[in-house]
């Protein structure tokens, strides 16, 4: 059995470090050369060593030498780059571990694994989770959704640790969106409480972008019960509180109308440009995606943002 990450962004490393627990691990990086020589992503995920079963190696012969493959590449990034190395990946156990809709084609990581690599066995891993608290050995819950169930017993026995337990799901729609809609909602509480609307006005963006989420659901086929678990309502919960989420910071500078490192990768902003779309597509109504959508390219402010829901008719909840 051989494992290997790709991606070494800091979910990536994080997720390297814990399954080191099982066995050895190939952490497949851009830049290998410092990580390997410091044991440490200093960039990403600092502050945490990386085991002696973790190798870091920028040569894709070493990466796709595992039958393992997790897919820590961030969504709008993945296409591209599942396409230049198909052939390589053929016939491996892919699990997608980004979360977002990919704008070009609409489709969730699991979807493009089974577009562009069809006979690979395709997985997503997801769920309310931090790269540190991975990294750092703490108890972590997370949702393992693949359509074949022996394959997803398999991957479940081999990427669970002693403190990374992994729920297996079939639904492989409801765990996509779950993980990619959430960010989105992550982004509009950020700004709710970066322009000082208050916790209240938090609590009814989460509420109502759960409604949101629960809609586009039901329309794509999602298993309602996915969405009230950990990769839908859990990763929410644990997404819109904490400033340990890129996609809360990413919101909280907007509604503070302050700066926000470019170089962070914010899986929501994308995505909610894609959800939005998808609605168009599907004539949903998803108001607070598409304030979001308006608000990460800065055609509207927080204000104009809040007086648009505000001015919406009201009904029945």
């Amino acid at each position: 059995m051989k494992i290997a990450v790709a991606g070494a962004g800091a979910f990536g490393t994080g997720l390297a470090i814990a399954l080191a627990a099982n066995g050895p691990v190939s952490l497949w990086a851009r830049d290998a050369g410092d990580m390997q020589t410091t044991r440490e992503n200093t960039t990403r995920l600092p502050s945490h060593r990386l085991p002696d079963d973790v190798t870091v190696t920028e040569n894709t012969d070493e990466l796709f030498a595992a039958d393992t493959i997790l897919l820590a590449i961030p969504t709008q990034k993945l296409g591209a780059w599942i396409e230049t190395h198909a052939k390589a990946l053929s016939g491996k156990r892919l699990i997608a571990c980004c979360k977002g809709i990919d704008q070009a084609t609409l489709r969730g990581p699991v979807a493009l694994i089974e577009t562009l690599v069809p006979d690979a066995i395709a997985a997503m891993l997801t769920g309310p989770s931090f790269a540190a608290d991975i990294a750092k050995h703490l108890p972590t819950a997370l949702t393992l959704a693949c359509s074949d169930a022996d394959e997803g017993a398999y991957l479940q026995s081999i990427l669970s640790t002693p403190t990374l337990r992994l729920y297996l799901s079939h639904d492989v729609i409801g765990a996509e969106l779950g993980g990619a809609l959430k960010n989105v909602i992550a982004i509009a509480c950020g700004v709710c409480m970066g322009a000082g609307f208050g916790e209240s006005a938090r609590a009814a963006v989460i509420t109502r972008g759960f409604a949101e989420m629960r809609r586009i659901g039901a329309t794509l086929g999602a298993d309602p019960e996915t969405l009230t678990g950990l990769s839908g309502f859990g990763d929410l919960a644990l997404t819109c509180t904490s400033d340990a989420s890129r996609n809360y910071r990413f919101g909280l500078s907007i509604g503070a109308q302050s700066d926000f490192d470019p170089t962070t990768t914010v899986e929501g902003a994308a995505t909610a440009i894609s959800v939005t779309n998808l609605a168009k597509k599907h004539d949903l109504d998803l108001p607070i995606c598409a304030i979001v959508a308006a608000l990460s390219d800065g055609s509207i402010t927080p204000d104009v943002a809040l007086a648009t829901l505000l001015s919406r008719p009201l009904r029945k909840e």
